[in-house]
């Protein structure tokens, strides 16, 4: 079992509270996996700041393999975070850093290449990789996030395996967006809707999962750690069913804490 993350990698800061954690939406998976005994790989850039040892430290710690994570002279990719309702958190400004310029290399691709699960996102700067990353066999995990513009959809959704998209509410409409999601060529398509579960559909099915009532201390990380438990069932051979509960199970963990793994 393995996966790399490539792309989008950064800092989230704090600055009012005094907090901050190396980060990412393919980080925190990834980190959610390493633990599981997953073999990962980050596959990004990091500046020669602090906070690019920051990443590094993170990924050592995890035994995260960094061997293709550049390092370049300059600043780490951070984000300035803020807190809503004290719980919920807020992406105030992206400051690009290195981030800005990078292009993974040849290496870097034919190192993903030799990876089962690939994750990515939007915001990483290899949309253009993913039809050459599919056709070396790798199954693609993206990210969505709140972004359901259409354009996207078709340009990405032939290439994926399974296909995230966090909903502020489990309207009547979600069933028809799925449907035509999955028209477009992912696998599986994944609907995730806070305190009122999630749903998946596998182009006969729609299967529906619930939230373990916990206490909530931050969100912070809910849906990466859910595409992670939905992942580690993938990896595992659970059916749908199982996956949506893995990723249910692990998301309740993480926010009874305040950190994204």
């Amino acid at each position: 079992m393995n996966m790399a993350a490539i792309g989008f990698c950064c800092i989230d800061v704090y600055e009012n509270i005094g907090k901050k954690y190396a980060t990412g939406n393919g980080v925190d998976a990834i980190v959610h996996l390493a633990r599981r005994g997953v073999d990962t790989a980050l596959v990004s850039v990091v500046g020669t700041d602090e906070y690019g040892t920051e990443m590094l430290d993170l990924c050592k710690e995890y035994k995260i393999d960094t061997s293709h994570l550049q390092v370049k002279e300059g600043k780490t990719s951070v984000y300035r975070m803020a807190l809503k309702n004290g719980v919920d958190r807020v992406h105030v400004e992206n400051i690009p850093g290195v981030m800005a310029d990078y292009v993974p290399t040849q290496s870097d691709l034919e190192f993903v290449k030799t990876f089962e699960y690939v994750h990515t996102d939007l915001t990483g700067r290899v949309l253009h990789l993913l039809p050459e990353l599919k056709d070396a066999g790798c199954k693609i995990i993206f990210d969505f996030s709140m972004n359901k513009d259409e354009k996207n959809m078709k340009d990405i959704l032939p290439y994926v395996h399974c296909a995230f998209f966090s909903c502020e509410q489990k309207t009547p409409e979600i069933k028809d967006f799925l449907i035509k999601a999955k028209a477009l060529g992912a696998d599986y398509v994944v609907a995730t809707f806070g305190e009122e579960g999630s749903m998946c559909y596998d182009g006969e099915n729609f299967h529906e999962h619930g939230i373990y009532k916990v206490p909530v201390v931050n969100t912070v990380g809910a849906g990466d750690s859910f595409i992670a438990g939905f992942c580690w069932g993938l990896m595992c051979g659970k059916d749908v069913d199982g996956c949506l509960e893995e990723g249910a199970r692990l998301s309740s963990k993480v926010v009874q804490e305040f950190n994204p793994y």
